[in-house]
């Protein structure tokens, strides 16, 4: 989508150029992570402009804060299309259907995804810590065959949306629960062969309860926030938690901020 093409004929060169380039779509939202306050006046013509050019596009959003609070949400403001914050995302042959300001969900993590559910071998026990709408448990569950898939998340919201889509998608080998994973997981007296952690700036907090939790030559997937020269030494964030494992594998998972890049570390352990 070249936002810029379209809107050749309804902005001046100078505000051409302050059209953002990077954006977001949620199911049938498209959301502007950073939208230009010298716009402001112009974005119920931006966003008319968008909806007439996009049947698959219903509602227009931007954002007016950083993912802040307890459970890391958005905060959003309508701008044009449908009021409405509740919509129907298709990733990896599932269907999530997600409030996308009051639950942590990102696009741009859609082939990371897809790397992880391909690394799961046949009849393996997964956990997901904070599993959020239920998008890392339910593709796994969809496309590979485990034998069980275990889901954590202390957000009721995103939790309800998580259950909702286990039946949207048909699923039954899937189970989700909602609490603190510090007092959920104990309760479960499971081990598991590879637990996945996708709270990018706390996960490596919960190493230590991950790790007691993980069978014998087990896989833990650790989501981690790093800037370049941090991706090289990677291993002093995972041995100041656990001892005797070894960093399989560093994936960069997209850029979070200007040289500093979302890591997924598959830690053997």
């Amino acid at each position: 989508m070249k936002l810029k093409q379209i809107l050749k004929n309804q902005l001046t060169k100078e505000e051409l150029k302050l059209i953002p380039s990077s954006f977001d779509i949620v199911g049938d939202i498209l959301i502007f992570i950073e939208f230009p306050k010298e716009l402001k006046k112009k974005e119920k013509q931006i966003s008319k402009t968008i909806l007439n050019h996009f049947h698959n596009i219903k509602v227009i959003a931007k954002k007016t804060d950083k993912y802040s609070g307890k459970y890391r949400t958005l905060q959003l403001e309508i701008i044009g299309g449908e009021k409405r914050k509740e919509t129907l995302h298709k990733e990896n042959n599932c269907r999530f259907k997600l409030d996308i300001e009051r639950c942590y969900f990102s696009t741009r993590l859609s082939n990371e995804r897809k790397r992880i559910y391909e690394k799961i071998k046949p009849n393996e026990s997964i956990l997901v810590m904070f599993s959020g709408i239920g998008v890392y448990p339910l593709e796994i569950a969809k496309n590979s065959k485990p034998k069980e898939v275990y889901g954590i998340e202390i957000n009721p919201i995103a939790h309800k949306y998580a259950q909702e889509n286990i039946r949207l998608n048909k699923l039954n080998n899937v189970k989700l629960l909602e609490g603190d994973v510090t007092k959920v997981l104990p309760q479960l007296k499971k081990k598991f062969d590879r637990i996945i952690m996708p709270l990018p700036k706390e996960a490596h907090l919960f190493l230590k309860l991950a790790k007691k939790y993980l069978k014998p030559k087990g896989t833990i997937h650790l989501y981690t926030f790093l800037e370049e020269k941090q991706i090289r030494s990677a291993k002093k964030i995972v041995e100041d938690k656990i001892k005797k494992f070894t960093i399989s594998k560093k994936t960069k998972c997209g850029a979070y901020a200007p040289r500093i890049y979302r890591v997924c570390l598959d830690i053997k352990a």
